[in-house]
């Protein structure tokens, strides 16, 4: 069997346990929520909300943190920082963990998704799968990619979008041959969830109105407002997780989180969960339902308290979404993008019509434009959500708008905040992702490894002749200049004695330490070789010493630094 076919085989195995565990994923949360929740919204203010939340994020962080060893938090950022730094290689622990504890932290009214997770749970497989049949770094990242793939194509019905997501979140880089593996594992991964529980997905709705062309000035302004809300969102979600940081016990912050999401979910219910179900009820045209559920609200049919009570789940979503996961809760923010998304989307359109500004605007349309324009912004993954959409959809008659308003949306949320929530995430935690295909390389290449040592040093208290006593037998033109405790206390070059080596009076008298000058900068062994190319930029050096705890370790030559970096990149076509 060929590498490729071998390769073709476990994208498929790997497709087909992603969309076992999504459907797990999704049944176990509706039945959680079914059990908790029905009959309750209009026979009964549901006080009981206030508590769901507190119960769920407690059980899921004790079944964390006491059975599983894996925390709660993110998904989608460790999956990048793994891929990134750590060869790779995930918890076998991951493939199972984040499926009990995000169905009890969302079942129980947690208001994040359970996307991230499922991602998660795809790539721990591909991991898993990868380092059981032994393959290297790359193809292991290749079959990350390929169980992310089937996780969104599972949950979602998107199989193209599932592929699109894995290439432009995940991967980063995509070759022909790595693209069909990722194609074989989105189809399983759908097939399999379309067995398990049919054609459902998170939205059940066809279009039925035609796209007209007069509606693209106002799709502009849709997308200028997505590329604001989803700056918001990012704002409103790094630094609430920073606030819920601050508590130095972890009891407090379910405490007080569990308490916060309570009240929130208690007056504004559709923020209970995940909200598709919100989603699908506007997209319907039953807008004056959300209020049904409400305690307060329950009685009233004011298109103008609707239009409040949207913007208030706007403003509050984000904010109930980051006190999940900061109290200790399991999930992610994939979901909670979309689905602000499309309540601006609808809000957007809702309130156009009811002040008879404009033309009518059909409220599907913008609500789900809306959610491509939120997910492009936050996410900065502008394909995906295009093509995530357009395959909810069940055909591309909105495939204008979405590309539209998710290009406006990302070109106003970039012009404000060049990071993706994703990387402000893991700049949060100091960690920091390469940039570029030269920088991954080069990070590659730790200092260590190029360091030369045969350099002949010499002592500050030594005379000239001894000097050239050295330089009759060294290869190199530099002699770091070190002291009896190892220190660095300066060089000499070949150049600097050139006009006197030759002179008898100076070969006696002329000390070292007269001669020697400071290097143009000083590596350290810790620093990453960005740093140390920084260096060499700035100070136009083509040798530079290392120090490592105040001591001399040797140089680090750029010529040594090519020859690593084309090594490396050659390596990596062969894999």
């Amino acid at each position: 069997m060929s590498n490729q076919t071998f390769i073709l085989i476990l994208s498929g195995i790997i497709g087909i346990l992603s969309g076992l565990a999504a459907v797990i994923l999704k049944q176990g949360v509706h039945s959680i929520q079914h059990f908790l929740t029905e009959g309750f919204y209009k026979e009964y203010a549901n006080f009981l909300y206030i508590i769901y939340p507190l119960i769920g994020i407690s059980a899921a962080y004790l079944l964390g943190k006491y059975i599983f060893k894996d925390g709660g938090g993110h998904g989608i950022p460790d999956i990048l920082f793994t891929i990134s730094k750590k060869q790779s290689i995930i918890a076998r622990v991951k493939t199972y963990s984040r499926v009990f504890t995000s169905a009890i932290t969302v079942g129980f009214g947690g208001s994040v998704g359970l996307e991230a997770p499922m991602l998660v749970t795809g790539s721990a497989i591909g991991s898993n799968v990868g380092s059981l049949v032994h393959l290297n770094a790359k193809k292991r990242t290749l079959l990350i990619g390929c169980g992310a793939a089937a996780a969104v194509s599972a949950i979602f019905g998107a199989p193209i979008g599932g592929v699109i997501f894995a290439i432009e979140v995940i991967m980063m880089e995509i070759s022909t041959a790595s693209f069909i593996p990722l194609l074989i594992a989105s189809v399983t991964g759908s097939l399999t969830s379309m067995v398990l529980i049919g054609k459902d997905s998170v939205f059940n709705f066809k279009l039925t109105e035609n796209f007209e062309a007069s509606h693209m000035p106002y799709y502009l302004l849709l997308g200028i407002s997505c590329g604001l809300v989803s700056l918001y969102f990012s704002q409103a979600v790094r630094k609430t997780e920073s606030l819920m940081a601050s508590f130095d016990s972890q009891a407090l912050r379910i405490l007080y989180g569990g308490a916060i999401l309570g009240i929130m979910v208690f007056f504004l219910p559709p923020i209970y969960g995940e909200g598709y179900d919100t989603l699908n009820t506007l997209i319907d045209g039953n807008s004056s339902q959300l209020l049904e559920k409400s305690p307060f609200f329950s009685i009233i049919e004011n298109p103008y308290i609707i239009i409040i009570f949207l913007a208030f789940i706007i403003l509050v979503k984000p904010i109930a979404s980051a006190v999940t996961l900061g109290a200790g809760g399991s999930g992610g923010i994939f979901a909670p993008s979309l689905y602000v998304g499309g309540i601006l989307g609808f809000l957007f359109a809702y309130s156009s019509n009811l002040f008879d500004f404009t033309i009518p605007l059909p409220l599907a349309h913008f609500t789900l434009v809306a959610m491509c324009g939120v997910m492009a912004g936050a996410q900065h993954a502008p394909l995906s959500a295009i093509f995530l959409i357009a395959e909810i959809t069940g055909g591309y008659e909105l495939f204008v708008p979405l590309m539209f308003v998710s290009a406006i949306s990302y070109v106003t949320k970039t012009a404000y905040q060049k990071d993706s929530i994703y990387m402000m995430q893991l700049k949060e935690k100091g960690r920091y992702l390469p940039e570029s295909k030269d920088q991954e390389l080069l990070e590659l290449i730790t200092i260590t490894h190029v360091i030369e040592r045969d350099l002949l040093p010499i002592h500050p208290e030594a005379k000239l002749k001894d000097l050239i006593s050295l330089v009759k037998i060294s290869k190199r033109n530099i002699f770091p200049v070190v002291d009896e405790h190892k220190a660095l206390r300066g060089i000499v070059t070949l150049d600097d004695i050139r006009d006197i080596m030759f002179d008898r009076e100076k070969q006696e008298n002329l000390m070292i330490k007269e001669l020697m000058h400071s290097p143009p900068e000083i590596l350290l062994a810790t620093e990453n070789m960005q740093k140390a190319m920084e260096k060499f930029e700035l100070s136009g050096a083509w040798n530079l010493p290392v120090i490592e705890d105040g001591k001399y370790l040797g140089f680090v030559s750029k010529s040594r630094i090519f020859n690593a970096y084309r090594k490396r990149l050659i390596k990596q076509k062969q894999d």
